[in-house]
């Protein structure tokens, strides 16, 4: 039997970088997604596509069964990468759009910590990677939005790797920089934003989503039992050192 993983945000860059990974190594896949269009070439390589909304607690459910049944009854990990960036000060923010930042990244991210949570208790543990940003740490301008949601996600993820500990559940996120994906096409779109965003980080370089998703498939596959209520930063170094 293999091991069935569920990716929620599967069509999201990363999210196909990671789903391929899995696929690769003979895993059994689901993916939650809004629109299936983006990832008909995973459904050729056998993996299961389940279409909702990730702050639908009935399509977010029906996602989970999905992987149960593939899984025999267990889920070995789960992958929540629904996320959004939103960049503007404060005072020219609405309400509106800093409630739809915090209900699209943190919200979505507890109902999976929820729901996935109470199937792995059931059945002796599992594994949940959760993303984070390097904003989720690091005071930058004009992400106060989304360094709220972020920053409630790490505090979330260490507090539930503690709930869990004894009953088998490992708990991670990661913290990327910014990375080439479609969601941040728009901020380096240009040479001057691109640019400057690199002199911003150590190495002098933006992340490769492939980056990312192989620290998301060792989370969830390879690493020790060890790890868990841990953010690993994928920044370059940005949050962490002085160059």
């Amino acid at each position: 039997m293999n091991d069935s993983y569920l990716i929620v945000g599967g069509s999201s860059d990363i999210g196909i970088i990671t789903a391929n990974m899995l696929l690769n190594e003979g895993k059994d896949v689901t993916l939650l997604v809004r629109n299936d269009i983006r990832v008909e070439e995973l459904k050729l390589k056998g993996a299961s596509v389940i279409i909702g909304d990730a702050l639908d607690e009935e399509s977010l459910n029906k996602a989970i069964k999905h992987t149960l049944e593939k899984g025999n009854g267990k889920i070995a990990g789960i992958a929540h990468l629904v996320g959004s960036i939103k960049i503007k000060p404060p005072h020219v923010m609405t309400i509106d759009t800093f409630n739809e930042v915090i209900s699209t990244n943190l919200t979505t991210a507890f109902l999976t910590l929820s729901l996935g949570g109470k199937i792995m208790l059931r059945n002796g543990g599992g594994r949940m990677v959760f993303i984070s940003s390097v904003a989720g740490s690091l005071g930058l301008v004009n992400h106060e939005a989304i360094a709220a949601a972020k920053g409630g996600i790490e505090s979330m993820v260490r507090s539930a790797a503690a709930t869990y500990a004894k009953r088998g559940i490992r708990i991670n996120a990661i913290a990327p920089g910014l990375t080439e994906t479609r969601l941040s096409e728009s901020l380096i779109k240009s040479d001057l934003i691109r640019d400057a965003s690199e002199k911003m980080i150590p190495i002098k370089r933006i992340n490769k989503p492939e980056e990312i998703s192989k620290s998301i498939n060792w989370l969830l596959t390879n690493a020790p039992d060890n790890i868990t209520g841990q953010v690993l930063h994928l920044d370059g170094g940005m949050s962490k050192i002085l160059v």
